[in-house]
């Protein structure tokens, strides 16, 4: 993770074409060869930083309650939770380089693969809120369409805060996010599921 933060840093400040791996090990502290027997190029190395973020919203929405509209519950968790400053740093660091992804084409790399790993994370949410297998194809489905629309509002988003078009606050965030989930998904996964009445 440290690698990650320092690579993010670099990214941001001199560009991905200008920072080299050699570059990212002397600021890192460790040799080349270190880097490169963890990660498999200089852009992936900036992938935990990508990941923090979404592993810190999916476990988030594993406690999300069926009762609960998205919306609803994820502003009330967000006033319930606790981030640290590193992790706040860390998603800053995550929003610009997400804002760097359509001009630098190489970082789209691993900025999807952290997509694909929340897809299949999302799948037991929507599985749970479908009251279907996981590996239904109402529910793949329902998963592949929900993260691509996370990820098109996450770039939009990106894109629009670091170059002071907008400023956006969390709840801006979750509204656009639950928005953009139900204009892709014929399923009702971001409305409260209804009681089943007792026989």
């Amino acid at each position: 993770m440290t690698v990650s933060r320092h690579a993010a840093a670099l990214f941001g400040t001199q560009g991905v074409a200008n920072t080299t791996g050699d570059d990212i090990a002397a600021v890192a502290g460790i040799s080349t060869r270190s880097v490169w027997r963890y990660f498999r190029s200089k852009e992936s190395c900036v992938e935990p930083v990508l990941a923090a973020s979404a592993y810190r919203f999916m476990t988030s929405l594993r406690r999300w309650p069926l009762s609960s509209s998205f919306e609803d519950f994820l502003i009330e968790d967000l006033s319930a939770s606790s981030l640290t400053p590193q992790d706040l740093a860390d998603d800053t660091a995550s929003i610009r380089l997400i804002s760097l992804v359509r001009d630098e084409p190489a970082l789209r790399a691993p900025w999807l693969m952290v997509c694909g790993q929340a897809e299949q994370a999302f799948s037991a949410v929507i599985a749970r809120r479908l009251d279907l297998p996981a590996g239904d194809f109402r529910v793949r489905l329902s998963s592949t369409t929900a993260i691509a629309a996370v990820r098109v509002v996450y770039e939009e988003i990106s894109v629009s805060a670091v170059a002071g078009v907008r400023t956006y606050t969390p709840e801006d965030v979750i509204r656009e996010l639950g928005r953009a989930i139900r204009i892709t998904s014929n399923e009702p996964i971001c409305d409260p599921r209804p009681r089943r009445p007792h026989l």
